[in-house]
This record gives C-alpha cells, structure tokens and sequence, in this order.
C-alpha cells in the first residue's frame, strides 16, 4: 500500500491541470512510490535564500533522511553539499529530478534528466509544462506536477495530520518523526 498505513484518497487541490491530467500527472500510486524509491534527490533550481521554498522543502526532505543534491549554476554550496551547474555534471546517480524552476525552463531539464537516466521527474507545485510532463512520462520516468513534493510527504509519510491537516489518509497508527 505505500509508504502510509493506510487507505488514501486524492486531496483535491486547486490545480489547473484537468482531471484527465491530474489522473497522470498526480497519481497517489506514483506520488507514493516516488516517496519509497527515490532517495537521491537533484534539487532543480535550490536556492541559497532559507525563505525560498526550494530551501525550506530541502531542508525538510534531507531531515527525512534523503540525500538531496543542490543544483544551482550560481551557488557554490548550498545545504552544505555541493551545488552542481546542471543534472549532466553530477558525478553519482540521481534517482528523482525535483524542478523549482519556470514553466518554460521545464521541457530542456526533463531532455537532461533523461539523458541521465534518472527514474523520476518532478514538477513542483503550480509549474506545469504539459510537453515536458508527456515527454518524461513517456520516457518511462515516474513523473508528478503541479505537486509539492514536501506536502506529500507529509500527506504519506507521517507529519501533516499531526499539524491539524486533513489528509485525507485513514489510520489508527500514530507517527512520532521528531521525537
């Protein structure tokens, strides 16, 4: 069943994708199976400002114990890791490409993450780039977008429920991540 431990339903977000591509593009089966397999993360466009979301969703992914791989062509350092120019000068596998990046940037990072032979793609809440989603998906990458990948997480692997949100997910079993 998933990372959770127990039955889950899409939470309905106010997203622009249709229910056709939202069927695709932010399928909970994928969504969990990206969270259980994927633990190399190439951060797309991380930024080295702690109040931008790219910084806050590293942090918190790294303190959920996945590696996290900083790529920003014009940061040196960044999480204390290394900060790569783009995903082809990363010198280890990379098992998911999460892009905080502009929509129109999408289509070129999804060709590179191809060509690295990476297992999953990423699009991160209210980015949406159909070609660059279709062309990944095909591919055979897993593949989320318009999606925040910190929220499910949270939603899937324990935390937003003990914050008061609904998420959608019943079960009696109770973690405690920050004990």
């Amino acid at each position: 069943m998933g990372s959770g431990s127990g039955i889950s339903c899409p939470i309905t977000l106010n997203s622009s994708l249709t229910k056709e591509q939202q069927a695709l593009y932010q399928n909970p089966a994928v969504i969990q199976k990206i969270l259980n397999e994927c633990k190399t993360i190439a951060i797309v466009g991380l930024s080295t400002d702690r109040q931008k979301a790219s910084f806050f969703v590293a942090s918190y992914l790294r303190s959920a114990g996945y590696r996290i791989i900083p790529v920003n062509p014009k940061a040196a350092q960044i999480l204390d890791e290394p900060c790569y120019p783009n995903l082809a000068s990363i010198p280890e596998p990379v098992d998911l490409v999460d892009i905080f990046r502009p929509a129109y940037e999408c289509l070129d990072i999804v060709q590179e993450a191809i060509a690295c032979k990476v297992k999953a793609v990423w699009l991160q809440l209210k980015i949406v780039h159909e070609e660059a989603a279709e062309l990944a998906r095909k591919a055979g990458l897993l593949t989320v977008m318009d999606c925040c990948v910190k929220m499910e997480h949270g939603r899937y692997c324990g935390g937003l429920h003990e914050a008061g949100m609904n998420t959608e997910i019943i079960s009696a079993k109770r973690n405690h991540r920050f004990i």
